[in-house]
């Protein structure tokens, strides 16, 4: 068995669609008749503009054959993203020209690397097994100016569903995300694998309670800081309300880390430390050192059908969580996660009350680690993607 795997970003790099698909290849590994292989092809990492970290062109391990091709320097803006997926792409087609394959697995949040499984399963009249880790055509109708939205929204949309109808089965990272699929196509196979906690979290949650008696409170974000976590709108004026009170560390990079840096010293906020992408051993050891672990998606009604990714990550290390989210999220979160504050994103008034109601302690969430454990679900889903081979 040959299986064709597309990913634009896989380890090393840093992001949830990296932690997500290296796990489901080492699962497939677990799983695959012998003389099978598995061909990644991916992107040398490219996650953060400001963060680059050493990985070979070619590597070989075991049965999985990872090609990472190198991009052209570029930012989070929609054009650079462009031209950068056109290289993938082109690379991509040149290299599975002459190989024959049993299927092919895509996972995508901007939908392209998604549509481009969908060209090469169809050239090559083999199945295709999507991964959705977003929904790009309704996410543009928030983030684009209204004069224009509606031209892409209508463009993405005709794209979505060309790619989706030649999908054998199409799994998404949200059950937020059934509802939309359902409508629109109502013959899809659908599964849920949700994203879950990797290994290097499972361990770190404490055993006991641990009260929090730090005089400053010590505020984590990680992550994207990007027009979809919109933090450019809440983090200064919380900062500026919480000093003397609260101090906040944000890590990450992206396309709003300028607007943020503006914002916070036009807010003259001396509370707010700006720090640059992290290796996930820095990472994991900041999580240490935080009291409260932050996370906000921007106020748009795409955002209501996501499920960030970073919930399991926070959720695993037994610290409050102090989330801005709405709809299937803050529905999760509430339902599943103890000790979280969750308010409306953006709403400043809603947050602090979520603060304020949040108990500062570190405490083990057992139930919620043997659910989501990133290990079993990645198990589940390559034994789904086995299935549809054998069916087709």
């Amino acid at each position: 068995m040959r299986i064709l795997f597309l990913s634009f970003y896989y380890q090393p790099d840093l992001c949830a669609g990296s932690f997500r698909n290296t796990s489901l290849v080492h699962a497939l590994q677990q799983q695959l008749p012998k003389e099978s292989c598995i061909d990644v092809l991916t992107t040398l990492p490219n996650r953060y503009s400001t963060f680059s970290a050493d990985a070979l062109s070619y590597e070989k391990q075991d049965a999985v054959q990872i090609y990472r091709i190198a991009l052209p320097s570029h930012n989070s803006g929609m054009i650079d993203q462009s031209k950068a997926f056109m290289v993938y792409a082109r690379n991509v087609l040149k290299l599975v020209a002459n190989q024959q394959y049993d299927i092919v697995y895509a996972s995508s949040s901007r939908l392209m690397t998604a549509t481009l499984g969908a060209y090469i399963a169809r050239k090559k009249k083999i199945p295709l097994y999507l991964d959705i880790r977003d929904i790009f055509a309704d996410t543009l109708r928030d983030v684009l100016p209204k004069k224009i939205s509606w031209f892409f929204e209508f463009l993405f949309s005709q794209v979505e569903a060309w790619t989706v109808k030649h999908a054998a089965t199409v799994n998404v990272v949200s059950e937020g995300f059934i509802p939309y699929f359902k409508e629109r196509y109502p013959k899809l196979q659908l599964s849920r694998f949700t994203n879950g906690i990797d290994d290097e979290f499972l361990h770190l949650q404490p055993n006991v309670s641990e009260p929090i008696d730090r005089k400053i409170i010590q505020v984590l974000y990680a992550g994207n800081i990007g027009e979809g976590q919109g933090l450019h709108h809440i983090i200064p004026t919380l900062a500026k309300r919480l000093e003397g009170r609260v101090s906040f560390k944000i890590i990450g990079s992206g396309g709003r880390l300028e607007q943020l840096k503006s914002a916070v010293t036009a807010a003259g906020c001396q509370n707010v430390e700006l720090c640059a992408p992290l290796m996930r051993a820095a990472l994991i050891e900041a999580y240490q050192n935080a009291d409260v672990l932050f996370l906000h998606l921007n106020n748009y009604d795409a955002f209501k059908k996501v499920l960030p990714s970073k919930l399991f990550e926070y959720a695993a290390m037994g610290k409050p969580i102090w989330a801005g989210v709405g709809g299937f999220a803050a529905e999760f979160t509430n339902k599943n996660i103890p000790n979280s504050g969750v308010f409306s994103p953006c709403d400043q008034e809603q947050a602090m009350q979520a603060f304020a109601s949040l108990t500062l302690i570190t405490e083990p969430r057992h139930l919620f680690i043997s659910n989501y454990a990133r290990v079993n679900i990645m198990r589940n889903m390559a034994a789904n993607l086995m299935q549809v081979v054998r069916k087709n």
